[in-house]
């Protein structure tokens, strides 16, 4: 006789995702998303927040309480690791609340994971500082209006724009005084928060117009807010920029545009593929092996990819560097370098572009050098320039295709129309086929964006265009780049240069 399995039961977690900015998903939530097999969300939960739950079902909590724990049961008793995600912190939401009643009511585990609470975020997003003691409420239900007139600290409210001229006339009526500092947050720890100085004689006028979900800051600490407002006041905050890039490459530059307050918009302009032929790049890399080489010299981050690439087809590591040195145009190809377990011996003291590495190469020495060829693996449009000039200081060159760069699908209609327009706020170049790429499949950036270009040539690209060059880092990298767009915006503002912020349509995700 045989006897049936038994099904081992999966668990239930109340998620909290938190006010809005998903960099305040607490490490276990994060782990749970991961691990989770379905998800089961609110609307308002932020889809970036979802996302992290990479190949788990996800759908929509439908139903009154009840009905809503009872699927959760349902599904961890079918042995599924269940999710059930809530903007906020679960515990202070009545209907969820009642939702792990229910579930507790069960056979089935359950766990609590709480989410940063929007009621002491957003005032710190806005640069409120509510201290050791504040008083806390929703005010679209029913309010105590004298006891909360009468509590002690900072109040922080949670309301509508169609609430506030009850909330301001309630709170005057019962003994504080028409102009108490108000600080009204809309959008609240997302990058496109806002908020509205104001006091209670003037709140609903200011503010009224607010969307959404709003959180109001009653008190004498608003007075304060402009010293510590560091979400709002960062130098991109609000900018929509555009990363045209490699698919591959666009996401480093864009958590460095989030750091300064910006929105960056990927469009992938080229497409990284390995030459036509492979019969080069494995000459030469055997030729590094058998010591053909005296020097090698990477002039991006996609050739030194590509080198390595090759060295895991043929079961090679770092060793076969051994006796060859290495060259950098840039910083950011050195890093690249070195993240394989190698430190270049050159990169350009100064400019750092093919010129820049040229004045500092040394010239051949049929004495010292025991070797005098150069393998230079690079893309299949890259310029003769580098290699002219290697030769030009005494050097045999192995001018090798290691990858070809391949333009890419136009982006979106309304992306392009975006671009042409002027709404985005910037573009940050990082290559001469960036440029070359982003007009040849959007059209020209309008005159009123502001254009940055990593290196001199990029910028002598762009100027052929017919492009301004606003900003050039003196450092060829992608974090300097940034922080030199951050810069010029700073002066910009500082000058009040800055046109006032535009309202731009919603992009899709391309």
């Amino acid at each position: 006789m045989t006897t049936r399995a038994r099904k081992t039961p999966g668990r239930v977690a109340f998620v909290g995702s938190g006010p809005g900015d998903a960099g305040l998903l607490t490490v276990r939530a994060t782990e749970l998303l991961a691990r989770a097999e379905l998800v089961v969300t609110d609307p308002d939960v932020p889809s970036d927040v979802v996302a992290l739950a990479q190949g788990a079902e996800v759908r929509p909590a439908v139903g009154d309480a009840g009905d809503v724990a009872k699927d959760l049961v349902n599904e961890a008793r079918n042995g599924r690791s269940v999710v059930r995600l809530v903007a906020g912190d679960p515990l202070t939401l009545d209907a969820v609340v009642s939702e792990a009643q229910c579930v507790a009511k069960s056979t089935v585990d359950f766990d609590v994971v709480p989410g940063v609470a929007s009621g002491t975020a957003v005032p710190a997003y806005a640069g409120v500082a509510l201290g050791a003691v504040h008083t806390e409420a929703d005010v679209r239900s029913t309010v105590d209006w004298a006891g909360l007139a009468s509590a002690p600290g900072t109040l922080v409210l949670h309301a509508t724009g169609s609430h506030l001229a009850e909330a301001a006339s309630s709170l005057v009526e019962n003994g504080l005084a028409p102009q108490t500092p108000v600080a009204v947050t809309a959008g609240g720890t997302a990058f496109g928060q806002r908020t509205v100085d104001t006091s209670l004689a003037s709140l609903a006028a200011d503010a009224g117009d607010l969307g959404g979900q709003l959180v109001v800051t009653v008190g004498s600490a608003v007075a304060g807010r402009s010293k510590l407002s560091w979400w709002e006041s960062r130098a991109l905050y609000g900018w929509r920029v555009l990363v045209p890039r490699t698919k591959e490459q666009a996401g480093a530059m864009s958590e460095r545009l989030r750091e300064h307050g910006a929105i960056p918009v990927e469009v992938p302009t080229i497409s990284v593929e390995p030459p036509r032929s492979p019969a080069q790049m494995e000459r030469s890399v055997k030729g590094l092996v058998d010591g053909r080489y005296q020097w090698v010299i990477f002039t991006s981050t996609n050739a030194v990819r590509a080198v390595w690439e090759k060295f895991r087809e043929f079961g090679l590591d770092a060793r076969a560097f051994s006796g060859v040195k290495i060259a950098c145009v840039g910083e950011s190809t050195a890093a690249k370098v070195r993240s394989f377990g190698i430190i270049p011996e050159l990169i350009p003291s100064g400019e750092q572009s093919s010129e820049g590495l040229l004045a500092d190469f040394p010239p051949y020495d049929d004495i010292l050098d025991p070797v005098d060829r150069v393998l230079l693996p690079r893309a299949d449009i890259a310029t003769e320039t580098l290699a002219a000039g290697l030769r030009e200081r005494g050097w045999e060159i192995d001018d090798v295709t290691a990858y070809r760069t391949v333009r890419a699908a136009p982006p979106p209609a309304d992306t392009r129309e975006m671009i042409k327009s002027g709404g985005f706020d910037a573009v940050c170049f990082t290559s001469s086929s960036t440029v070359r790429n982003l007009v040849g499949i959007a059209g020209k950036p309008h005159t009123r964006t502001l254009v940055a270009c990593i290196g001199p040539q990029t910028a002598e690209t762009a100027r052929e265009f017919g492009l301004r060059v606003d900003v050039q880092p003196e450092f060829a990298t992608v974090p300097a780049l940034v922080d030199a767009l951050a810069q010029h915006a700073a002066r910009l503002r500082a000058e009040g240069a800055l046109p006032p912020p535009r309202k731009t349509k919603r992009l899709r995700r391309s």
